[in-house]
């Protein structure tokens, strides 16, 4: 049977076919703001301060350490500590975990994105 010129315009706006179908959740660890702040400004850089993250996040002390020692107990962060003086000084640095996890919540994203798009 020949396909309409309706059939055609419909499948050039919908794409070729059904793609598969997001996983079911996100990951609730990843995708606190925070924590998704942390592991992306991570993943851009080799390793970063506290003191950096929180100027990026525009957090607080104590968001930014609750939220990257729940990170560093999943394994997705490692935590650095040392210090400069009598300072102390963190830095952290995401794990390869964190970057898989990191790169299954995006794609999970980017599924949602062209599910909601095509309807």
């Amino acid at each position: 049977m020949a396909e309409t010129a309706r059939q055609r315009s419909r499948r050039r706006l919908v794409g070729p076919g059904p793609a598969a179908p997001p996983p079911r959740q996100l990951d609730s660890l990843i995708h606190e703001r925070v924590r998704l702040g942390i592991v992306s400004a991570l993943a851009a850089s080799e390793r970063l301060s506290f003191a950096e993250l929180k100027s990026i996040l525009k957090a607080t002390d104590g968001n930014v350490s609750a939220h990257a020692r729940k990170l560093e107990d999943a394994g997705y962060i490692l935590a650095h500590k040392r210090f400069e003086g009598r300072v102390p000084r963190t830095e952290y640095e995401l794990t390869d975990s964190g970057r898989q996890a990191l790169e299954r919540y995006l794609a999970h994203m980017e599924a949602l994105i062209r599910t909601v798009r095509r309807h």
